[in-house]
């Protein structure tokens, strides 16, 4: 049957695009933030990457969302992209490099774990011997010569983990609009909400952005924002928490190796022990909800 064939595709697919571009999105930030302020480079992002979604979707005929779908989705959009991306980008233009950033994002999933047991989530052994691992990963990590010397954006990095793994959760409570359009709301709120903090920061752009600057715009645009983000929506509606944010396990080897190719980036005995530690923290919690069998999945 040609459904039966499209959904591992679309599987693996989605796998591989939170793998390969997410892990690159650091280091388009890193170049990004060269030319933009942080804030309105986000803000711009998710704006056109949200209108462009939505404008297709609603001439696809896909109804527009609900007052109570718009408010669901302006929540996931602050946690998710506001804190959680917002974040980053301010991280990295304190100067964090995009592959350390990356390395401390990767404990998302430990917040993840935490934020679950407030709606009764019960945790194994394994997984509170992973909490514990990651936070002494998060403890070498901030020894790297890296994060001492941006005390601010060490703080920037863990607060985004935290906001991108409450928001992940609370995704699955929430009514979002159905498939695409849940991406494309909360994108445009999440713009909008992002264009606003940068006006009350005084933020501007005080030349124009080089060649570099535009395409690592577009970039984001389309593969961080409109695809990946799209994709990992689509994860957390249909595969276990553990599987949606794997991606962790690969971004941060993903966004070191380019940081180092392209960018002139360094990693320290340190910072590159914290990456050994966190990722296996983050494989510990995700064992037990792999070996979880697969529960049906109603339609929301």
């Amino acid at each position: 049957m040609p459904t039966a064939r499209r959904f591992p595709l679309l599987l693996i697919g989605a796998f591989l695009a939170l793998y390969l571009i997410w892990g690159s999105t650091y280091l388009m930030i890193r170049i990004g933030v060269a030319s933009w302020p942080p804030l309105m480079m986000a803000g711009i992002r998710f704006l056109i990457a949200g209108a462009l979604m939505y404008g297709y979707l609603r001439w696809r005929g896909v109804p527009a969302p609900t007052g109570a779908q718009w408010k669901a989705a302006a929540i996931i959009g602050l946690l998710l992209l506001g804190c959680g991306n917002g974040g980053v980008t301010l991280a990295e233009h304190a100067d964090v490099s995009s592959g350390v950033a990356a390395l401390a994002v990767a404990t998302m999933p430990l917040f993840t774990l935490l934020f679950g047991l407030f709606w009764g989530n019960r945790t194994t052994r394994l997984e509170w011997a992973g909490i514990a691992l990651g936070l002494i990963g998060i403890g070498l990590l901030n020894l790297g010569s890296n994060l001492q010397a941006s005390p601010y954006g060490a703080a920037l990095l863990i607060f985004a983990a935290a906001a991108w793994a409450l928001g992940s959760v609370l995704s699955k409570h929430l009514p979002l609009p159905n498939g695409p359009m849940a991406s494309a709301a909360e994108m445009l709120t999440a713009g909008a909400m992002l264009m606003v903090a940068s006006q009350l920061c005084g933020e501007r752009l005080e030349q124009m952005p080089t060649a570099a600057g535009w395409g690592a715009l577009a970039y984001l645009v389309v593969f961080g924002s409109i695809v990946a983000f799209s994709a990992y929506m689509y994860l957390l509606k249909n595969v276990r928490p553990a599987a949606a944010t794997s991606y962790a396990y690969v971004n941060p080897v993903v966004a070191v190796v380019l940081g180092m190719l392209f960018a002139g980036e360094h990693v320290g005995p340190e910072e590159a022990l914290a990456m050994l530690v966190i990722i296996s923290a983050v494989i510990l919690i995700g064992l037990p909800q792999w070996r979880r069998p697969v529960l049906t999945q109603a339609s929301t």
